[in-house]
């Protein structure tokens, strides 16, 4: 059995859909966030492609509760049949307490069952997933029982993880997602696991260079698309996308992310390609304010490597500067609503050296840089 802690529509058209197809026996007890109300574990899973739709019922949630069952998790964490516990909970949820909390106590109770190793798999869009939640978790469980810390050293498993299937918005019980869909997998599963491989998904030594291409080409892009466009009084992605000045500044952006990845050029190239055409099909209706909210936790992952890997190489990354000037800008009220808890920091800089000394002091000592986008933002304020 797996326990999946994050019942949304991405985990439903991703993680669940995958152990649906593989279809070999294993069952999902899912866990919404935080919220007291748990959804019918069936739902209708509508995969739309640019001209048609593919509708299915995935029948590997067996059962649903809410966040705030903290007994129904802590009861089927420990549960000897479970081998696996899955998280989708977004990127800001691992730097605060209520997750690794969460986990702590499931793996409390497991300890206490003598119910033995488990894996935990994180499907969140964070560099090295598996390791910062690794690190959260004994964190915390050092603060409350340095015994069960070492336990959980010895008996789990961190998984890392490359998650990717566009599924925006949509209204239960109905599921809207596109037929692209990847999932790239590094680490061990002491207790067993479903044949997600045999089903699309790839096992791999590490996971890294794919996370770094998903993050930097899928996501950077798609933060770059939701500043600069809905600025431009765009709303969807495929809008943004056919949009000559937007589509300009993302292949620059492209360009340099590319340089800095460890990745065979034509495969890059081939998933630059792949992904104009997933972001052309207007059916899908990806909404620009959606990929806009909480930029103060996203900008630092998708963006400051490459423009980190640029400098070190003396060279000024226009396409990641014009990003940081975008986000600046909406942060001062262009384009999409600010949704983000963390912006008000950010949110106060008014040049380019109080942003990036917020974002990295060792980027604001750097006088190019400060100058190339204070230039940035001048021009795009005239």
């Amino acid at each position: 059995m797996i326990v999946h802690l994050g019942l949304g529509n991405f985990f439903r058209a991703h993680q669940a859909w995958y152990t649906a197809e593989a279809n070999d026996g294993w069952d999902i007890a899912a866990f919404t966030g935080r919220s007291a109300h748990a959804p019918d574990p069936r739902y209708k899973l509508v995969t739309r492609g640019p001209e048609t739709d593919d509708v299915s019922w995935p029948d590997a949630i067996r059962e649903t509760h809410p966040g705030t069952d903290t007994a129904a998790w802590e009861r089927l964490v420990a549960d000897r049949e479970t081998a696996i516990v899955t998280l989708t909970v977004t990127e800001k949820a691992y730097a605060g307490e209520d997750v690794p909390a969460r986990l702590v106590r499931g793996l409390a109770a497991r300890k206490d069952r003598g119910s033995g190793p488990i894996a935990i798999v994180p499907c969140d869009n964070l560099p090295g997933n598996g390791a910062v939640t690794r690190r959260v978790v004994l964190r915390s469980a050092r603060r409350t029982d340095p015994a069960l810390a070492g336990w959980i050293e010895e008996n789990v498993s961190f998984v890392s993880t490359m998650v990717d299937r566009i599924t925006p918005a949509s209204t239960a019980p109905e599921v809207v997602t596109e037929p692209y869909h990847e999932w790239v997998l590094q680490g061990d599963f002491p207790a067993g696991r479903p044949a997600w491989d045999t089903v699309g998904a790839r096992f791999v030594d590490d996971v890294l260079p794919h996370e770094q291409r998903k993050l930097w080409l899928l996501n950077g892009g798609h933060s770059l698309l939701a500043y600069v466009g809905s600025a431009r009084g765009l709303t969807t992605v495929a809008e943004a996308v056919d949009d000559p000045e937007c589509r300009a500044r993302l292949e620059t952006w492209w360009d340099e992310a590319a340089a800095a990845l460890p990745l065979p050029a034509g495969e890059v190239r081939d998933y630059r390609a792949a992904l104009v055409e997933r972001w052309k099909n207007a059916r899908i209706r990806h909404l620009l304010a959606q990929i806009a909210m909480d930029g103060s936790q996203k900008i630092p992952v998708r963006v400051l490597p490459v423009l980190r890997w640029s400098r070190e190489r003396e060279s000024l990354p226009h396409g990641a500067i014009g990003i940081l000037a975008a986000w600046l800008r909406h942060l001062h009220g262009a384009g999409a609503p600010v949704d983000d808890t963390g912006a008000a920091r950010f949110a106060a800089a008014t040049t380019a050296r109080e942003l990036l000394g917020l974002l990295d002091p060792a980027l604001a000592a750097d006088d190019g840089l400060v100058a190339a986008l204070d230039d940035e933002l001048g021009v795009s304020s005239r």
